[in-house]
């Protein structure tokens, strides 16, 4: 496997267009299609919020009627959450409109949303923008990045990330994705928005499977604010263009393909949380030798969503009570006394407690590890042979002003 340049239309046969269709107030991009030349294998994840905005309602029966996905139709600005039968009606229009400009059957497009929740999206603006990035598809790597912006909400930077694959055929294949995220997020399935393409040739089942599997430890171990969002949609695409054997089973090319998905996811949700609303910083938790992989993730989770920990890292504070708290109520039994806890960053390593008490180390060291843009926290229980990640990031007073007039 090899990191490439790239995003969605990194793999074969796909293409990718955005275009500002007057959504937003500020004219910004605020639409994006994906399409691919030839019909995919779908799979999907979608958020366990009770609440399900209309999109994913319309995406998540696609994915389970086993439908050949062709194209995504994005908008940013108006989530169509919360809006009823209309909304859903809406989901209809979108796709059939891009059936009419693309030449493929409605039930072949997906559609998602993200922004403001309870209003109607300007539906006729959404069917004059999809004639516009009909005609401006490109399969350049700057077609992505375009796609990738338009569906950027109170995002400051795109999202991309791109991986080639050798599978044991001799055969190369790509996978490649974008997503956006940056409030509202905490999710218990994927990111807010997330898509992904591949030209391997694998079946629905694996292809299902893949996915589900690496959602778990990438999406759902990162927490900007603990929120979990109405919109959360993961979707991955494969045509089957590589050419490759077909991935039927779980074997060499399997997992090959499957570390190759979890390179990208994982990229993904670092640059998500890296990108939080407001922060100043990647905050990182690694927790080493836990008795179980779940135990681990939990105890990872708990520590980076920690509202108080958040604002120690935010004021460069080697606040260590907090996140052994955090431990503490994170509902997984533990010994305090053989905890150590180190933290790193480009500015170097400090073991900050040894066996659950503080090593008397430099406050000024501490402050200037912590002072980083990217920042870990290392965790070692010394109970078992498991680990997790799990990534966040700094509570600063921006996150609150940007939440408390997000509609207006």
């Amino acid at each position: 496997m090899e990191i490439i340049e790239g995003g969605v239309t990194a793999a074969e046969g796909f293409m990718a267009s955005g275009c500002a269709a007057g959504i937003k107030k500020d004219g910004r991009a605020d639409m994006a299609m994906i399409f691919s030349k030839k019909p995919c294998v779908l799979a999907g994840t979608f958020t366990t919020n009770v609440v399900k905005a209309a999109p994913v309602i319309w995406d998540r029966q696609l994915t389970k009627d086993g439908k050949k996905a062709q194209a995504i139709i994005v908008n940013s600005g108006v989530a169509n959450a919360c809006t009823g039968e209309k909304g859903l009606s809406y989901c209809r229009k979108t796709a059939e409109a891009a059936s009419e400009a693309l030449g493929i059957s409605a039930d072949s497009v997906l559609v998602a949303s993200t922004g403001v929740i309870g209003a109607q999206i300007p539906i006729e603006k959404i069917v004059k923008g999809i004639s516009g990035l009909k005609d401006t598809l490109g399969d350049g790597i700057g077609d992505g990045t375009e796609a990738a912006k338009a569906i950027m909400t109170t995002d400051t930077v795109s999202k991309e990330a791109a991986v080639s694959i050798l599978f044991s055929d001799g055969k190369n294949a790509t996978l490649g994705g974008c997503c956006k995220g940056s409030g509202m997020i905490h999710p218990n399935m994927c990111t807010m928005l997330c898509f992904l393409t591949t030209d391997a040739c694998i079946s629905k089942e694996m292809l299902q499977k893949a996915l589900s599997e690496v959602v778990p430890d990438t999406f759902n171990m990162v927490s900007v604010d603990g929120d979990t969002s109405t919109n959360d949609t993961c979707l991955l695409l494969s045509n089957g263009l590589a050419g490759n054997r077909k991935i039927t089973e779980e074997n060499e090319d399997y997992a090959a393909f499957k570390e190759g998905l979890l390179a990208i996811c994982t990229r993904l949700s670092k640059s998500m949380a890296k990108d939080g609303e407001g922060a100043t910083a990647l905050f990182e938790v690694r927790v080493l030798h836990a008795a179980s992989k779940e135990d681990a993730k939990i105890l990872a989770r708990s520590v980076v969503s920690s509202t108080l920990t958040k604002a120690a890292i935010s004021g460069h504070d080697a606040n260590w009570g907090r996140i052994l708290c955090a431990l503490g109520y994170a509902g997984v039994s533990f010994d305090p006394d053989k905890v150590d806890l180190y933290f790193k960053s480009s500015a170097g390593s400090l073991m900050i407690l040894y066996n659950g008490v503080a090593t008397g180390y430099s406050e000024e060291e501490a402050t200037e590890i912590l002072s980083q843009d990217e920042i870990t926290a290392l965790v070692d229980l010394k109970m078992g042979d498991y680990d997790a990640e799990a990534w966040g990031c700094d509570l600063t007073h921006k996150y609150v002003d940007i939440n408390a007039d997000y509609r207006s």
